[in-house]
């Protein structure tokens, strides 16, 4: 798979992943009571509404990164801290879900790769139904990323508000007024930093799991 190629499906990927992540922000915390995302247009199917641009680069480049964060009020909320946990969790469980269900697509679509070679199909029909696979794989891979990324918890990814709730109240303001900080100090360090290799074994040991889950089904060994 060459470069441009590669770029050219994994856009579609992270667009997709971004979506869902951030969609899913917005629509839990709808139904908690703030309706601040709706009112900001960020309950969208519009995946252009929630890419941040250097996060979007990062997923294409490296599997990991960020979207454009969806505003939450939490004086809505009637529990905000287990509102927010509830909010902030929404996106990762949204990409896994996404990521596993990816998994049959390409398993699927490998297979068919298989048969239409084993028949001997033609050169474009092989190369169109492989381009669908190399999608459906980048998919899966990307949301895996991008789940496991923003469930570090380290502000203002979405691991901070996870674990910010099993902290007393007085605490968890106090940390959340060093979030630029601590979001600075993190930017510098993937930037910088050859810290992707946990989160690279992470997301392999993942992407194991639910293929094999899915391979449980005999049409997928």
């Amino acid at each position: 798979m060459g470069t441009i190629s590669g770029i050219l499906l994994t856009l579609p990927a992270v667009l997709l992943a971004l979506m869902a992540h951030e969609l899913c922000h917005g629509f839990v915390a709808y139904k908690l009571g703030d309706p601040t995302a709706k009112m900001m247009g960020r309950l969208s199917l519009n995946p252009l509404k929630h890419i941040d641009p250097l996060g979007a680069i990062c997923m294409v480049l490296f599997h990991f990164g960020w979207a454009k964060p969806v505003p939450i009020n939490t004086r809505y909320f009637r529990k905000p801290k287990r509102d927010m946990a509830l909010t902030a969790v929404a996106g990762p469980l949204a990409n896994l879900l996404l990521a596993f269900l990816a998994v049959p697509c390409y398993l699927g679509v490998f297979n068919l790769f298989a048969l239409l070679h084993a028949k001997g199909s033609s050169a474009f029909v092989l190369n169109l139904v492989f381009y669908f696979y190399y999608f459906f794989l980048l998919l899966h891979q990307v949301n895996v990323g991008l789940a496991l990324f923003n469930l570090i918890p380290i502000p203002p990814l979405d691991g901070s508000r996870i674990l910010l709730t099993f902290l007393p109240t007085r605490y968890y303001f106090a940390f959340m007024r060093y979030e630029r900080i601590i979001a600075l100090a993190l930017m510098l360090f993937l930037l910088l930093g050859n810290s992707f290799g946990f989160l690279s074994t992470l997301s392999s040991f993942f992407s194991v799991g639910m293929e094999a889950v899915w391979r449980l089904i005999p049409i997928f060994r």
